[in-house]
């Protein structure tokens, strides 16, 4: 039975999840500004909570953003050093997805509209439907205006909005049948998704692990971006 180790940063939220022997054990905290400091010692205790070590590890997941520049970065910081140590390889995450899985997990939703606050008056947008379990993408993901968001052309039924972009609520003009606009990415979801990449035999080398920012250039001042 595999061992995964799943793993957060790319918004405020910092979390861990670990699947061993069968069981999910996952430790979240809100901790802004703290996930560089936070991070290790949490799949420290996750994995001595779980009685195992890092040498059991089969892959380890990571949120690939979109997120937080600097978030994003510390993940892939961190999962790229214990990958490389252990020679095993990764399973790279979209952030948007892991709110969808979230929502499903804890609002039984099983169409979601997730959006990230992108800053720069922007949000991270992406739109997920369940299909056995797992949320999956239905188009693509974007960064856009708030006033951009729709949901996909063949939509029906009722949807859910999950994410801090949904302080934009009232620019977007999507209608819902409720939202969370306070809800982060959790690994415990990331690891729920993970499970099924890994099952599909997705998983990639350490070296190969990249952020996923959706903005071509990061830092466009908001000039440029009206060019």
């Amino acid at each position: 039975m595999s061992t995964l180790l799943a793993l957060d940063t790319a918004t405020e939220a910092c979390s861990v999840a670990l699947l061993h022997d069968g069981k999910v054990t996952s430790h979240y905290e809100v901790i802004p500004r703290l996930h560089a400091q936070k991070l290790l010692p949490m799949i420290k205790q996750l994995l001595e909570d779980a009685g195992t070590t890092l040498s059991a590890v089969d892959a380890i997941a990571f949120g690939r953003g979109p997120g937080a520049f600097t978030g994003v970065r510390i993940a892939i910081g961190v999962v790229q050093g214990l990958a490389f140590a252990l020679e095993r390889p990764v399973l790279p995450v979209s952030n948007l997805a892991v709110l969808a899985q979230r929502a499903f997990r804890e609002q039984g939703a099983s169409q979601v509209a997730a959006a990230i606050d992108a800053r720069m008056d922007e949000v991270y947008w992406g739109c997920y439907r369940e299909t056995a379990g797992e949320m999956r993408l239905v188009g693509v993901e974007a960064v856009q205006p708030p006033q951009a968001a729709a949901l996909p052309v063949d939509a029906s039924g009722e949807w859910f909005g999950a994410g801090t972009g949904w302080g934009y609520a009232e620019r977007m003009g999507v209608q819902l049948s409720g939202q969370d606009a306070g809800m982060l990415p959790h690994a415990e979801d990331l690891l729920t998704l993970a499970r099924f990449a890994w099952a599909r035999g997705e998983a990639i080398p350490a070296d190969q692990a990249q952020p996923v920012y959706l903005r071509d250039k990061v830092a466009k001042t908001k000039a440029e971006r009206q060019l």
